[in-house]
């Protein structure tokens, strides 16, 4: 009986009092600490166990297969259509527009009427020239006649001085007057040329007075309405802009610095605008020009495309991306570009300078890139041409040097028999789980 009491009192107590004696907080898992030591370690020995070495495992490399096809190197840039021939007619006379024949789009012809000028002012002018022109040639009658009297009395003078009835000085006063008739018989002769060829400006500003067409084409701009003034002394203002034949287009285009070295004359091409996304349209350059042009340090050089417009598509001022054929081989060894960068990684060194890696223990940090990834990415080729590819030897890549062709930037051309068709050249190296 004392037992039992004794064993049920302390439980009686707890209960009576309600004291919690159960542990709570950090203190609940404190008793998992040893459990979760023994289960951490055992974790490090089996990863250090995986690889005890640490040793490099062998890569997996990425291969491709050398083929024979058929390869296209282009050239891309964009530029503005323009007409071959684009005339700008403008006014070289001032004066009040009376009337304007022509409009948007109308097709004219040489010497066509386009527009006249209020001619009231240079009609005038005409007639006061005309006017001047009579008064010189009065003036030289008269001169004339000062010089037929001058003549004459000269002749006089002589006679009379020859049998001593005229002094010498009377002589010499009638030889400087018949010089000096003859003299205003000169300038007014000059006067005449003069007021003659101010005669003939005033009529041919007058003949400007009316604007007309130096050209067989279309009338793409008017910037004149009539009863408009238009004042030419300081720079020619320009009425309206002809071209002469839109079925045959222009395309202006920049080309890259980097590229105008495979660009030449006669080489075809095509080009797109966005009004006409699913068409393309044929071209040729007829024009690679040598001046450069530089815009925000990008230095540029102009080509000129020759486009067919026959069904009047295409339209002045559409800006198109051109595509220029620069090279075409056909039946070529192909190889990707991929396969002449590649660079195998260089071994790991250990400690003691001998091949190896890091324990497999840290080699779980490792993201399976190799130092090659790390890389910038390498010339397919060096200035002489020459490449380098990669086969497998073994299961190691084993170089061979090739010589290069032409490239589009996805393949190269092999220009080498050491290289066969089939042959499986290294790529990369496929990247490690971690």
């Amino acid at each position: 009986m004392s037992d039992v009491g004794t064993s049920k009192a302390p439980e009686t107590m707890v209960q009576t009092l309600g004291i919690d004696v159960q542990p709570r907080g950090l203190a609940a898992y404190m008793k998992y600490l040893p459990l979760l030591g023994v289960a951490v370690i055992a974790a490090f020995i089996a990863v250090a166990m995986a690889d005890p070495f640490g040793s490099e495992k062998t890569p997996a490399f990425m291969t491709a297969e050398v083929a024979r096809g058929d390869l296209t190197v282009f050239v891309t840039a964009t530029g503005t259509l323009q007409p071959v021939n684009q005339v700008d007619v403008g006014a070289e006379v001032s004066g009040q527009i009376q009337e304007v024949n022509v409009d948007f789009n109308d097709t004219v012809a040489p010497n066509q009427i386009l527009a006249r000028l209020d001619t009231a002012q240079l009609e005038a002018r005409v007639r006061q020239s005309a006017a001047q022109l009579e008064s010189a040639g009065a003036r030289v009658k008269e001169a004339e006649a000062t010089e037929l009297e001058a003549r004459n009395a000269l002749k006089r003078s002589l006679e009379l001085f020859g049998r001593g009835n005229v002094s010498e000085q009377a002589l010499d006063n009638a030889k400087a007057a018949h010089a000096r008739a003859l003299a205003s018989v000169a300038s007014a002769k000059a006067q005449v040329t003069v007021s003659e060829a101010t005669l003939a400006a005033d009529e041919t500003n007058l003949s400007k007075a009316v604007i007309t067409s130096p050209i067989n084409g279309i009338v793409l701009s008017r910037m004149i309405e009539a009863g408009q003034t238009v004042a030419s002394q300081f720079q020619t203002p320009i009425l309206f802009t002809l071209a002469e034949d839109l079925t045959q287009m222009e395309l202006v285009i920049d080309i890259d610095e980097a590229d105008i070295g495979q660009v030449k004359e006669g080489q075809p091409a095509f080009f797109n605008v966005d009004a006409f996304p699913n068409r393309s349209f044929p071209a040729s350059i007829t024009s690679v020009r040598f001046a450069p042009k530089t815009v925000e340090g990008v230095v540029t050089y102009e080509a000129l495309l020759a486009a067919d417009n026959q069904e009047l598509f295409l339209r002045p001022g559409m800006t198109a991306t051109a595509t220029i054929t620069t090279a075409v081989r056909s039946d070529a060894l192909l190889v990707p570009n991929t396969a002449l960068r590649f660079q195998p990684a260089e071994p790991p060194r250990a400690r003691n300078g001998s091949a190896g890696g890091p324990p497999g223990l840290f080699r779980m940090f490792r993201f399976g890139r190799t130092r090659s990834d790390q890389k910038p990415l390498p010339p397919t080729a060096n200035a002489e041409g020459v490449g380098r590819l990669w086969t497998l030897v073994d299961g190691q890549p084993s170089p061979s040097r090739v010589q290069v062709g032409i490239t589009d930037g996805i393949k190269t051309e092999l220009l080498t028999d050491e290289i066969d068709v089939g042959t499986r050249v290294v790529t990369g190296i496929e990247r490690q789980p971690l």
